[in-house]
């Protein structure tokens, strides 16, 4: 009777947990996925993948509601009451941001289990077919007559790693000085004709309107590019060396946690599950470079070997660059006058 009894409070307690844990009623629950514009394609993907996933395992419904736009300009819209419950923000700092406002808790990479970054990418050009301005190198983005595209700064992640990317390559690869980098940060930025708020706004001006002669962007974005536009009209150019771009993946607890234990649940599992090999795959298909070597080295082969340094070998870290590069009359602001 007693080991009966005992059976019967461990199926008790095991039902108790599923109700705290799941939706009752048979109700959806609804995620929203806030994140920068370069990511539209693949989280179409990824969301499919995931609530497929999430329904095998718990029997439950997810409704996933994406949000792309520059990876500023959706920080502070979360800031400003968009209830994201995930963001996938292009810079650590964006994410940062949110934690300072206290929508973040603890460390966000990777949710609760504080993993790294499930992706990164780096910075190419993109170019006309047969590159007729002869485009090699940072270097040939300052030549008289080369027009060149790049988003925002102010509002666009991206921009800032296309920014920190020319800075880092001029003072580690060419070994200027601080003021030998700001003076090449000056002479390119007079080249940009247009300062679109996104990367996506930037793609649009470059290849449809067919502004510039070389667009500072995603690898994967140029990959996206070209596989919708051919080979025919545009070319990828890999520069001696570039930056690694990193973005920022996290789970927003304040928001989570107003819609109770099922969102949490999900929401976690939705950041943990992008670390699982199908999802990696997915991400190497959208041509991010994914963090699990396995996947990596499977789909190397689209991937082109190149140098690549980090934020810490140009800045230090975020809140340094920030600071320094594009607060209120910081570099940028110093070097490019509307």
């Amino acid at each position: 009777m007693r080991n009966k009894l005992l059976d019967v409070c461990k199926i008790v307690l095991i039902c108790l947990v599923i109700i705290k844990v799941l939706p009752s009623n048979g109700q959806v629950i609804e995620l929203l996925h806030v994140s920068y514009d370069p990511t539209r394609e693949l989280f179409k993907d990824y969301n499919k993948l995931f609530c497929e996933h999430y329904f095998k395992e718990t029997k439950v419904k997810v409704n996933v509601l994406q949000s792309h736009g520059g990876s500023g300009k959706q920080a502070r819209a979360v800031i400003d009451g968009l209830r994201a419950h995930i963001v996938s923000l292009a810079l650590e700092y964006d994410v940062m941001i949110l934690a300072n406002h206290g929508l973040i808790k603890g460390k966000w990479y990777g949710g609760a289990k504080g993993k790294p970054a499930p992706f990164y990418s780096t910075i190419v050009f993109l170019v006309r077919r047969g590159n007729p301005k002869k485009i090699k190198d940072w270097d040939d983005l300052v030549r008289s007559g080369v027009s060149v595209i790049t988003p925002n700064p102010k509002t666009s992640g991206g921009a800032r790693w296309n920014f920190l990317a020319a800075y880092g390559f001029m003072k580690i690869v060419r070994g200027a000085s601080d003021n030998g980098a700001e003076f090449f940060i000056r002479r390119l930025y007079s080249n940009v004709p247009i300062l679109d708020t996104g990367a996506r706004g930037s793609t649009t001006t470059f290849v449809q309107r067919g502004i510039g002669d070389v667009y500072i962007c995603w690898e994967n974005e140029a990959f996206l590019a070209l596989n919708e536009y051919g080979t025919n009209k545009l070319e990828i150019i890999y520069p001696s060396a570039s930056i690694v771009a990193e973005p920022c993946v996290a789970i927003v607890d304040k928001n989570v946690d107003r819609n109770g234990a099922e969102t949490r649940h999900a929401a976690e599992e939705y950041v943990n599950f992008l670390f699982s090999e199908q999802p990696q795959e997915i991400l190497a298909k959208h041509y991010f470079r994914p963090t699990n070597p396995d996947v990596f080295k499977k789909y190397s082969f689209q991937f082109s070997q190149i140098r690549l340094f980090t934020i810490k070998d140009v800045a230090g870290d975020w809140t340094k660059a920030q600071e320094r590069f594009f607060s209120e009359d910081g570099v940028f602001d110093r070097i490019h006058k509307p």
